[in-house]
């Protein structure tokens, strides 16, 4: 059950904005993990993924799997050599996104 600060801290991150688009995250990626996972660590939306950062793997399987979650396109929007990355979820509402990492 989440505590009252924990709903205070959702409510108030700025990693997660809603635009006409969409909606714009702000995650940190963990490549070469044992499992494909998205995590809160910190204040950190942290994406653990299984692929080496090689030739774009990790970038597919970001995109891939976070598609699949949340049910929409996404779009790496900055960050494609970095892994500090902005991402697009297309037509995607914030308290949707909200709610599937809260579940995560």
């Amino acid at each position: 059950m989440p505590t009252r600060q924990t709903q205070q801290w959702w409510e108030n991150l700025v990693k997660i904005n809603e635009t006409k688009e969409g909606v714009v995250l702000e995650v940190s990626v963990k490549p070469r993990s044992k499992e494909f996972k998205v995590a809160m660590e910190g204040d950190e939306i942290v994406v653990h993924c299984t692929e080496e950062p090689i030739k774009g793997r990790v970038n597919r399987e970001l995109i891939k799997r976070l598609s699949k979650l949340f049910g929409n396109q996404v779009y790496i929007i900055s960050g494609l050599t970095s892994k500090q990355k902005l991402l697009l979820i297309e037509k995607a509402k914030k308290s949707e996104v909200e709610g599937i990492l809260k579940r995560e």
